[in-house]
């Protein structure tokens, strides 16, 4: 990339030929096809450990000892995955890291879901995640998840994608009177009480609707009502991953944040030509809620993975898991704010992405006085931007919105206290949250591109 004295940010599609052009679209095909077919962090996990295992990753579990070329992964609770090209290099002189999340916003069903009302049978919910809440009302939802009986059996549910399929709603007050509601804040028009799922209106003479419901549950899927306790069932936008726009430039999809950036990360990794150093991908849950639990990137089963390879490689020595991560860099491939054409004001505009003008680093996330945030050091950002313009990957620096108005973060910190250098690192997104999420398709191939360059750096 061209060194000049002033900073010309200029729309990637400028300097796209047909060629490119076509990779792009390709690219992007196949990305709208993992969106619909892994709106939840289950379904994700099992389309990336398929993936990986059709490109000759092998369980870390089935392994006894780790060679130079060796390709692994480990799936943690069918909710997260991390995987592994093995180098020549010794770890403790540090791997090469692209670490994104699966999960994203969505509603719950709660542990006593059914119940009747007004004559209709409906679910009721515990949203997880940052929500607009007034955005899910009125909108098709689908059911996705499982149910595990107390022997074990595990019921997998999907029921609202299929065109055969019924689908559910939120319902919402017709305008004509809605007097009450418009005087409310528009965060608390739609309370989180209110967020729940219109299932039936059928009654029988001898069953109220909700046991009619559930007559009809338990016959197709064998589950009684106490079965909610032990389920995880998450309610999704039920409409389908489209390409948006005359040009067919954009993607309008559920869950972009952050499906775009693991995908991504999984085709680079896949794509990437062998070098001395390791290179690991991380495919995480739970970040939308904190990076929580045992299945997000807080827990110490990531570091029993790297502990894995460190024992199999012949390198597990005192302290060679700290040294390894002290030297180590990462990209935090998480989504960043594209300007909204309708919302400018929230962006400092010399400091925001847009979309259309390739992969977005964030070297601070955070809220307010950057709390919250890894800020990733100067000496860092320079070696990551030296990667990209010897690789003419197109690139923007910006941050989270203006200063005072809210902010956000990452799994960055994370791997960052384990001492890791690390930078955000992914594709613009407007309206981010929301069902129905819009991304450039180039900035999801420079983040293929830029994710690729970054694994295959010695």
């Amino acid at each position: 990339m061209e060194n000049t004295v002033m900073n010309k940010k200029t729309n990637g599609w400028l300097n796209t030929d047909e060629k490119k052009k076509n990779l792009i679209f390709d690219f992007c095909d196949e990305y709208i096809k993992f969106l619909n077919n892994g709106k939840t962090e289950r379904e994700a996990s099992k389309i990336i450990v398929d993936e990986l295992e059709n490109n000759g990753f092998k369980n870390i579990n089935t392994v006894d000892k780790l060679d130079d070329g060796d390709k692994v992964y480990m799936l943690n609770r069918d909710k997260s995955v991390y995987a592994a090209i093995i180098g020549s290099d010794s770890m403790v002189n540090g791997i090469n890291l692209v670490g994104a999340h699966i999960d994203s916003p969505r509603l719950d069903l709660k542990p006593n879901p059914l119940y009747e009302d007004a004559k209709l049978a409906l679910l009721k919910t515990h949203y997880y995640g940052g929500i607009k809440k007034y955005q899910w009302t009125t909108i098709p939802l689908a059911i996705h998840g499982v149910v595990v009986k107390p022997n074990g059996d595990k019921i997998n549910i999907v029921i609202g994608e299929d065109d055969n399929d019924p689908i559910f709603t939120i319902t919402d007050i017709l305008p004509h009177l809605a007097q009450e509601q418009y005087e409310n804040k528009i965060g608390k028009a739609i309370k989180g009480e209110d967020l729940n799922i219109l299932i039936g209106s059928i009654p029988t003479e001898e069953k109220s609707v909700k046991e009619n419901i559930m007559n009809i549950i338990y016959e197709k899927y064998n589950i009684g009502e106490i079965d909610f306790y032990s389920s995880e069932l998450e309610v999704v936008p039920a409409f389908k991953a489209r390409t948006l726009g005359f040009d067919r430039s954009m993607i309008a999809a559920y869950g972009q944040d952050d499906r775009v950036c693991a995908y991504a990360c999984l085709k680079a990794l896949l794509d990437a030509n062998k070098n001395s150093k390791t290179m690991v991908a991380i495919f995480s849950d739970k970040e939308e809620i904190g990076s929580v639990g045992n299945t997000g990137m807080r827990s110490e089963v990531f570091d029993l993975f790297v502990n894995e390879i460190l024992t199999k490689k012949g390198e597990n020595t005192p302290g060679a898991i700290n040294k390894t991560y002290c030297n180590s860099m990462m990209l935090s491939a998480d989504v960043g704010a594209g300007v909204d054409p309708n919302y400018q004001s929230a962006s400092e505009q010399n400091n925001a992405s847009f979309i259309g003008y390739g992969v977005e680093l964030n070297k601070y996330t955070g809220s307010g006085g950057k709390s919250g945030a890894s800020d990733a050091n100067a000496e860092f950002v320079g070696k990551v931007r030296g990667i990209f313009e010897k690789n003419n990957i197109k690139y923007q620096v910006a941050e989270l919105g203006k200063v005072d108005l809210g902010g956000g973060g990452t799994i960055a910190y994370i791997l960052a206290d384990k001492g890791m250098d690390v930078i955000d690192c992914g594709v613009p997104v407007i309206s981010m949250h929301s069902p129905y999420e819009v991304t450039s398709k180039y900035d999801v191939y420079s983040a293929y591109e830029a994710y690729k360059a970054f694994f295959e750096e010695e």
